[in-house]
């Protein structure tokens, strides 16, 4: 059971990445290539090269940007379109999350309804055999089914 569900759950995912455009594609791949040491280390080289030129610390290479005006303006240029990327991916992460968090709502709800029903024919049992429990009260409360919305409106009332 474990197994198939593992299965079924990597198959899914799999299929959402395949039915992404090549856009949002190509936006996750940026994400994952600049959030990775190497862009870090890509980053440190070049910048560390360019600054060091500039300030006249490396020998036989003329100063192309004492002011460091052109790395400012690339440097905010990458920071516009990789904060663009990384947002893009995120909307991407928020929707999958989404649907997730809806899948579980459903079996919780579900499964909350089943566990009502096996309540009530329990209790049903229990009454016609003669049964008495100290769980008596509680198994009242437990028969009975529990609204999606009603919970959601006590959550909303007792946040606000």
């Amino acid at each position: 059971m474990l197994d198939r569900n593992i299965e079924t759950l990597r198959r899914r995912r799999m299929a959402e990445q395949q039915s992404a455009s090549w856009r949002d594609r190509t936006a996750d791949a940026i994400t994952r290539f600049t959030g990775s040491m190497t862009f870090v280390f890509l980053h440190l080289a070049a910048f560390g090269f360019w600054i060091a030129a500039n300030l006249h610390f490396v020998p036989g290479v003329p100063a192309w940007d004492e002011s460091f005006v052109v790395l400012a303006m690339i440097a905010s240029v990458e920071a516009i379109f990789l904060s663009t990327f990384v947002l893009i991916s995120q909307n991407r992460m928020a929707a999958a999350a989404d649907k997730r968090a809806d899948l579980d709502l459903q079996i919780s709800l579900l499964a909350e309804h089943e566990l009502t029903k096996v309540a009530t024919i329990i209790s049903e049992i229990a009454k016609q055999m003669g049964l008495q429990t100290a769980f008596d009260p509680e198994v009242e409360e437990i028969k009975r089914d529990v609204s999606p919305d009603a919970v959601l409106d006590e959550i909303e009332r007792s946040t606000e």
